[in-house]
């Protein structure tokens, strides 16, 4: 069961999408929820089909008290590693809030102070607060929307399906048709067995 709070009101959740994909952006959400918001579907944007994580979007960003979406390109990730875009993307999303947050709840181990508010690094966090799960959800979600775009334009790399994950499919494409614009220069980010041997 998700907890709507840790120890404020007004704290804010953060989370980002695509942090191990090999092509397209690393996108981070923030969001504020009301006291008392409850959601009988939210949850870890994982554990959630396609379906429940873009019919509860409309329902996050309506009854947020603010939110924010922020994607980091790929010429970005490979300047200065996907361990900080991540953190990147999330301290951009929290400067397009509205309302500033009394603290920040963080998905995740690793995170870089944020003006000088309050936060919190919580492992697994998205299963544990309804802010870090609403987060997560408007990251995929955003992140989702965006790579069905670029879709359009290498359909090849079959994105509207693996959303630049490193599938199967979508190495082959890569040895078959190289590495496009969307593509992260930086494979080093995986683990061995995903390199890509080119």
């Amino acid at each position: 069961m998700l907890k709507s709070h840790f120890k404020f009101s007004n704290e804010a959740g953060t989370d980002e999408a695509g942090r191990g994909c090999l092509a397209g952006p690393v996108t981070a959400g923030a969001i504020i929820l009301p006291e008392g918001f409850k959601n009988s579907i939210l949850n870890d944007s994982k554990q959630l089909s396609e379906l429940k994580r873009e019919n509860l979007r409309p329902i996050l960003e309506k009854d947020a008290i603010s939110f924010s979406v922020c994607h980091v390109f790929e010429d970005e990730i490979d300047k200065i590693n996907i361990l900080n875009a991540s953190i990147l993307a999330m301290h951009r999303a929290l400067d397009g809030l509205t309302s500033i947050p009394s603290m920040i709840l963080v998905d995740g181990n690793r995170f870089k102070p944020y003006q000088d508010i309050l936060y919190e690094c919580v492992i697994k966090g998205d299963g544990k607060f309804m802010s870090i799960a609403a987060a997560s959800v408007l990251a995929k979600t955003h992140r989702d929307a965006y790579m069905l775009k670029i879709h359009e334009e290498y359909p090849m790399y079959n994105w509207k399906k693996n959303k630049g994950y490193p599938t199967k499919e979508h190495r082959e494409a890569i040895k078959k048709y190289g590495i496009t614009k969307y593509h992260r220069k930086s494979f080093r980010q995986l683990p061995e067995q995903l390199t890509l041997g080119l």
